[in-house]
């Protein structure tokens, strides 16, 4: 069974929002303006978004079509590389090998453009993603959260 992307935005909308009420009912750390609180906010604050723009449909448009095959029966069936199966978890040993000497930047640059290119983005996006989603992610981590991120071959000024 499939659900409308409206359903799906809609219910990371509620979930988003969940989290962030449930992050700010945790009691922040005395003499400290970042507590526990602040990452489910942050979380939730992102799920909201991603959720609103999955509802939306903004971005839908970037998706490539499937390829559909006939089968021998005459009915059709939408045909999928089984590679992407096997990208989440190499990347994830890639990240454990790679962040200490090359840094998160750079390994996580590296991380959303082959994610992107696997789920069939196109160049232009695949690039914007690398360059931007790094830069964001380490940004929150290293000012807002206060956790310090490897800073390996491209250290940044914050």
């Amino acid at each position: 069974m499939q659900f409308s992307d409206r359903i799906n935005g809609g219910f990371l909308v509620v979930l988003g929002v969940l989290a962030a009420y449930g992050g700010s009912l945790l009691p922040p750390v005395p003499g400290q303006p970042v507590g526990p609180n602040i990452f489910p906010i942050v979380i939730g604050v992102g799920l909201t978004i991603c959720g609103l723009l999955i509802a939306f449909g903004i971005g839908h448009n970037f998706e490539a079509e499937e390829k559909i095959e006939p089968t021998a029966d005459g009915s059709a069936v939408a045909t999928r590389s089984m590679w992407w199966i096997i990208v989440p978890p190499l990347l994830l040993l890639f990240y454990v090998f790679a962040v200490e000497w090359l840094g998160f930047v750079l390994t996580s640059a590296i991380i959303a453009f082959i994610t992107s290119m696997s789920l069939r983005g196109t160049l232009k996006i695949a690039i914007a993603m690398a360059i931007a989603s790094p830069l964001v992610v380490h940004l929150v981590f290293a000012k807002l959260l206060r956790v310090p991120l490897p800073a390996g071959l491209l250290p940044l000024p914050w």
